[in-house]
């Protein structure tokens, strides 16, 4: 711990330790604690636009405290989007990981079909959805 149980005069202060204890403590259960959202948005047609799009939501979801998983960022790094049944896999997949996901955030005014079938998934297992836009403001 960090906290001294010694003031800056070299006296014994076990109140102010005993405070500034507790709010270390408190700090640290909150940076240890990061609820794993499902970061839905756009991956087919401008896919690199996109990818982009979704790092930027991903952060976004960083910057707020929560530990993104976004499929359409992984698995297209070794599974063929033009082959149904590796594109039927990742869509496999990523349903697995929304599973252990607190929240889906769906982001972006075009919904794709992979984003359609995520959303509908999601509404069916009764997860939290929230949305955004592309700026990352909920809507």
């Amino acid at each position: 711990m960090s906290i001294d149980k010694f003031n800056s005069e070299g006296y014994y202060d076990p109140t102010a330790y005993e405070a500034l204890s507790a709010v270390e403590k408190e700090e640290q259960a909150l940076r240890a604690f990061r609820p794993i959202v499902y970061i839905c948005s756009p991956f087919s047609g401008d896919v690199e636009g996109n990818v982009k799009a979704a790092q930027r939501y991903s952060r976004f979801a960083v910057d707020k405290g929560f530990i993104p998983i976004a499929p359409h960022l992984l698995f297209p790094q070794f599974l063929n989007e033009n082959i149904p049944a590796e594109r039927q896999l990742g869509l496999f997949f990523g349903n697995a990981l929304m599973s252990k996901c607190t929240e889906v955030w769906v982001f972006g005014s075009t919904i794709s079909a992979g984003m359609s079938a995520e959303i509908k998934r999601a509404k069916w297992k009764n997860y939290r959805l929230r949305y955004f836009n592309e700026n990352c403001e909920e809507v």
